[in-house]
């Protein structure tokens, strides 16, 4: 009833963990399948291990939360193990790769591909991060030529995950012409939270990147935007906090659903409870397959 196909990786069901919310900690990738989720995307690996932002690098809002981690990853090194460990209890895994250069996203992708993963997704969102993030993925000639060299020289499927910005469904469409197998959409959003007491950003990078409720009503439109004009999936993500919220999603014409900053409040727990009252929903609505909803939204 709820398995599902995305650009010809089978998933159990479609609720994905997404990139960065438990850290590198395999062991937390394992705990997560071992939940519920039909896929684990990684935490996102550069080319040479970073340190992050100090701290505080995340602070909790009334609509959710703010972060800065800055990327904090132990490099190329670290994907193969990573991959490995997650392929031997049979996990979808989807590495998240972030660079400055093509050649950066080339050699990641490459790893990846070498030690079995199912697909990358492009971290040319991240908004917190310079030269790693948000404007990487806004130059749209940039994103064209590392989703054809990886397609072409890796072989690897892409999945690039894009920000919210005025013209981000023409960008999506321009990834899937350059070859792209699914885009996922958002990532969190640039912004700030202020203490007025001593009167400074809360976060040591100042900036960080909003998830939580807060952001979900924009990524539902984005999501809805996208599929009028996409053939390829689309995997949502943002501000999930309910099994409504999944549904909602599916709707608007997403195959998958990453599950992130809802796990802080409501733990692993989460999944396997949404995906009942999922499957509860389906049987009351008569439908026979979660792919029987998928963009119902727009008829």
């Amino acid at each position: 009833m709820l398995d599902i196909d995305i650009a010809g990786i089978k998933l159990r069901n479609p609720l994905i963990l997404a990139s960065g919310v438990v850290g590198s900690d395999t062991s937390m990738y394992i705990r997560a399948w071992r939940g519920g989720v039909g896929a684990v995307v990684t935490k996102t690996f550069t080319v040479e291990k970073r340190e992050g932002y100090s701290t505080p690098i995340i602070t909790a809002l009334r609509c959710g939360y703010l972060n800065a981690v800055g990327l904090a990853n132990p490099g190329k090194d670290g994907i193969r193990p990573t991959v490995e460990t997650l392929k031997s209890e049979g996990i979808p895994t989807i590495v998240s790769i972030a660079g400055s250069r093509i050649d950066d996203f080339l050699l990641l992708a490459s790893i990846a591909y070498d030690a079995g993963a199912d697909a990358v997704e492009l971290n040319l969102s991240c908004p917190h991060t310079q030269n790693l993030g948000l404007e990487v993925g806004l130059d749209r000639d940039f994103v064209m030529r590392v989703i054809r060299k990886i397609k072409e020289e890796v072989g690897i499927k892409v999945f690039p995950k894009f920000g919210f910005e005025p013209r981000v469904i023409e960008t999506t469409k321009l990834a899937e012409i350059a070859g792209a197998d699914a885009v996922v959409l958002m990532n969190t959003i640039r912004a700030m939270k202020i203490d007025i007491w001593v009167g400074k950003p809360i976060l040591s990078n100042r900036f960080g990147g909003l998830s939580g409720p807060a952001i979900h009503p924009i990524a539902v439109g984005l999501v809805y935007q996208a599929y009028e004009h996409l053939e390829i999936p689309i995997i949502a993500s943002g501000g999930v906090w309910s099994w409504e919220d999944i549904v909602e999603f599916i709707l608007a014409g997403a195959k998958g659903v990453q599950i992130g900053s809802v796990l802080a409040e409501k733990g692993y727990e989460f999944f396997q409870e949404a995906l009942e009252r999922v499957k509860n929903f389906l049987a009351k609505k008569g439908y026979k397959h979660i792919e029987d909803i998928v963009g119902l939204a727009h008829q």
